[in-house]
């Protein structure tokens, strides 16, 4: 018999994230070891049984949907964000979310695996996952297998610290603020994304232009100066 064309996939979980729109997601996991994240397991998957061993793992593969970035057409040719938009690359050479399949892979760290009424939950950092991201798989990551010391990195190499970041008086007054009120440690989150420069490369030399990015319940408001970010102001949504 051929091989079938077509298959179905379960959704085996979804995910709660701190990253509610798609700008300010780290460009690849493990950046920002301050995002964190759950993985909710969702029936009939939610059982702390399929789950025996994991906690002797530190980090796990997550086979997910780009669920926010799906289309009927693909493209053989895409345009890579770190090429600045412009330069086109085979699909298949990039990991850009619009692909013939919409299925992106993420390692990322675990802690607590725990059961909240019959909801079971694993907590994430370092992930790179929209809030609603459906999950498809888990998967142990293996240390001796996995990493590849010597392996070439092509057209995105290790991103780089571009500007330091500095925060208003008014930004400073209002993460201490959210922080007694929500114990998130939202002002080293808001700084290691900013770090990251998540602005598109095409606008990396414009500054002085604000830009928002949605964290939880709030809008971060920040800005690039010549010489540094300014995290400006926060709105709560």
């Amino acid at each position: 018999m051929p091989p079938s064309n077509s298959f179905s996939l379960s959704t085996i979980g979804t995910i709660h994230s701190c990253y509610k729109e798609k700008f300010g997601i780290p460009k690849q996991p493990g950046l920002i070891d301050g995002a964190t994240a759950r993985l909710e397991l969702l029936p009939p998957y939610n059982r702390l049984d399929a789950l025996e061993g994991l906690d002797d793992f530190s980090h796990i593969w997550i086979q997910f949907i780009f669920h926010a970035c799906i289309k009927e057409n693909w493209k053989a040719k895409v345009r890579p964000p770190r090429l600045g938009g412009k330069e086109k690359l085979g699909v298949f050479a990039t990991r850009a979310t619009h692909r013939p399949n919409p299925i992106g892979l993420s390692v990322v760290k675990i802690g607590r695996i725990y059961q909240e009424g019959k909801r079971i939950f694993i907590d994430l950092y370092g992930a790179d996952l929209l809030d609603g991201t459906p999950v498809l798989d888990i998967k142990p990551y293996l240390p001796y297998a996995d990493s590849i010391t010597d392996a070439r990195g092509g057209f995105a190499p290790k991103p780089t610290q571009t500007k330091p970041v500095q925060f208003s008086e008014q930004a400073k007054n209002q993460c201490e603020h959210y922080q007694s009120l929500h114990n998130r440690e939202i002002t080293s989150l808001i700084k290691q994304i900013i770090e990251q420069d998540p602005r598109p490369a095409y606008l990396s030399n414009q500054v002085d232009r604000e830009h928002g990015i949605k964290l939880w319940d709030v809008n971060i408001k920040w800005c690039a100066r010549s010489d540094h970010f300014e995290i400006l102001r926060i709105e709560y949504e």
